[in-house]
């Protein structure tokens, strides 16, 4: 049988097919291949009645996600809060180039707005995003169309209200929640499992929070095209490996002058331009040393 996985727990993968789910475990040639089935694996699998069932084949996967391991995603909601933590532009950055990496369609979400004195810059900051592209929502009556026929996960930084807002979405899910640290301005992490559930007609999926972020842009190339807006620009500038640093003839610092590139988001790019700059100074540096 074919089906999809969507938990996995303690060694075991509940597989999804024909309307009913499996328990099953993995082959142990899986471990011989170096391989691991991942929650959103498609997958081919062997099930009796009343026995446990075993996964043969793993499927291609469209993209995955490291941490959380979850696979075949179709979008993500970023869920970043306007208040306790406070917004951080940088961090949402950091997801959305992720994202963008990883062909997964970045939706954002704003949580805790009711903590603001005024709407008024993060009305902006939602109007720049919008205008690059991305859905941003303010309340559930905007998100809730756009899980429909999807597979969604749920991620952004510990203390953001993850889990808050899933239970808001599917009651019935009854996620444990965490309240935020006042000395360590975070929350403590409170998922522990993740699995897919099936809601407002998609799957949706909780995953854990993030007090840091690892992505796996490490290239100029990669890094330009995971911002959509100086990708677009891109296309005038003179030099076709143009950093958009130095170069002569550069649309995208054209743009900037003019007012047609957010400073913001430039200045995020020049940033994660600069760590992978000085991720490969360290790399030749270490190579050097051997």
């Amino acid at each position: 049988m074919q089906g999809q996985i969507i938990k996995s727990l303690a060694g075991f993968y509940y597989v999804e097919a024909n309307g009913r789910v499996y328990q099953t475990r993995a082959r142990g040639n899986f471990r011989k291949k170096g391989q691991t089935p991942y929650v959103g694996d498609w997958v081919e699998f062997s099930a009796k009645e009343n026995s446990e069932g075993y996964i043969l084949a793993i499927q291609n996967r469209k993209n995955s996600l490291v941490r959380p391991p979850i696979v075949n995603i179709d979008q993500a909601v970023v869920i970043m809060s306007a208040k306790e933590p406070d917004f951080n532009a940088n961090l949402l950055d950091r997801f959305l180039v992720l994202l963008e990496h990883k062909a997964i369609k970045p939706v954002i979400y704003i949580s805790k707005l009711d903590l603001l004195n005024s709407r008024a810059e993060m009305d902006e900051f939602r109007q720049h995003y919008k205008e690059i592209g991305y859905d941003v929502c303010y309340s559930l009556d905007e998100l809730l169309p756009l899980l429909k026929a999807r597979i969604t996960v749920f991620m952004g930084q510990t203390g953001v209200g993850k889990s808050t807002l899933l239970n808001t979405i599917a009651p019935n899910l009854e996620l444990e929640t965490g309240e935020i640290s006042e000395t360590l301005g975070r929350g403590r992490h409170t998922t522990r499992a993740v699995s897919f559930y099936n809601v407002y007609g998609g799957k949706i999926a909780d995953t854990p929070g993030f007090s840091s972020l690892d992505y796996e842009v490490d290239n100029v190339e990669d890094l330009n095209e995971a911002f959509p807006e100086i990708r677009h620009l891109s296309h005038s500038c003179k030099f076709r490996s143009c950093t958009h640093t130095h170069e002569p003839y550069c649309a995208v610092k054209v743009a900037l002058e003019t007012g047609q590139l957010w400073q913001s988001r430039y200045n995020n790019y020049l940033q994660f331009l600069s760590e992978i700059e000085n991720r490969r100074e360290t790399y030749k540096k270490t190579i050097k040393r051997k």
